[in-house]
Parts: structure tokens; sequence; C-alpha cells
């Protein structure tokens, strides 16, 4: 199985792009954070604010069930994918170029 260049494909990939794939409505926004309910646990309470993103860090985290990570790690989360498959499946979804990593 050919490897994956994580750093590259993280720089590739913004937060942004993948809030509106996981179905993410904000309650609340404060500059760059984001507030609402979390895809990773699905939160059924309309009025959540237990998951936080910060756009510009590229980070998100849930006060709740405690998923915490970069963009490709919450794709892999709320789709129950290894992190392989989401990066994988995230760059065809986004029509990203997968950044290979060459050994030789």
């Amino acid at each position: 199985m050919p490897g994956i260049d994580f750093d590259a494909l993280r720089g590739r990939i913004r937060m942004s792009e993948v809030l509106p794939l996981v179905g993410l409505v904000p309650r609340q926004r404060c500059g760059p954070q984001l507030r609402g309910p979390c895809p990773v646990h699905r939160s059924k309470s309309p009025s959540s604010r237990c998951f936080s993103v910060h756009l510009q860090r590229q980070l998100f985290h849930c006060f709740h069930c405690g998923a915490a990570g970069h963009p490709i790690q919450l794709w892999a989360a709320v789709q129950q994918l290894s992190l392989y498959e989401a990066a994988r499946d995230l760059c065809r979804k986004l029509g990203v170029a997968v950044p290979w990593v060459r050994r030789w």
C-alpha cells in the first residue's frame, strides 16, 4: 500500500471545506471560531455548542465526546474510516490530488 504525505495533505485541505461535508450548522461564531452540535457523536440538541472549530488553526474539538484534531481526522471520525481511507476519500470528494510518498 503506497504511503500518503499527510503533512502535505493537511496543507491542501481546509477545515472550511470539510465542515459542509460533515453537515455542521454553526450555532455561534466568534471571530475564527465556530461552535455547534458535534458531527462525530451526532449531538441531538438543536442548541448544542459542544463542538468547537478554529478555522485559522485548522483544528476541532468536542467537549462532550473528546474528539479532536485536523480536518482529515474529522472526516475519518465522522465517516468511521481509518486515517488512510479518510484521506483518500476526502481527496476524491474535494478533487484534490493525493500527495503520495516517494520512497526510493
